[in-house]
């Protein structure tokens, strides 16, 4: 897609810090990285999201980030990552071409998981059915 950054970093029309590349996918680090190591795993093929990602590509990104994520926590000498999906607007992604964040964690880095809720009586119970009942 002509305007897309993503896809302009994959044909070079950006510049990137590349940490990884084969035949489907591209890594590179983020420019507003959380935590310096902060990686982008993104497949080289444009797809908005992951639900428009193909199987056999979300496998191939997926090993490719086992990898990556090793090399990451190795250079930045960190012990622990998150791995970030921003599915959709409402839940933050702001480039609409798919993309994983490794973000390398250090002890006292600051960042904290989001808080946690609680279902009601019952609610548990009746959002999981309607969840299966959609598979």
């Amino acid at each position: 897609m002509s305007d897309c950054i993503f896809c302009k970093i994959v044909v070079g029309e950006i510049p990137a810090n590349k940490v990884y590349e084969d035949d489907k996918v591209l890594a590179f680090l983020d420019i507003t990285p959380v935590n310096p190591g902060h990686t982008l795993v993104i497949p080289k093929e444009h797809y908005d999201n992951l639900l428009t990602l193909p199987d056999d590509l979300l496998c191939h990104l997926a090993q490719a980030v086992k990898k990556i994520a090793s090399a990451v926590l190795t250079a930045t000498g960190s012990s622990g990552f998150n791995l970030g999906l921003n599915n959709g607007k409402v839940a933050g992604q702001l480039v609409n071409h798919f993309h994983w964040h490794l973000m390398p964690r250090f002890d006292g880095d600051g960042l904290e998981l989001w808080p946690g809720g609680k279902y009601g009586p019952g609610e548990a119970k009746i959002l999981a059915e309607k969840i299966k009942n959609n598979l």
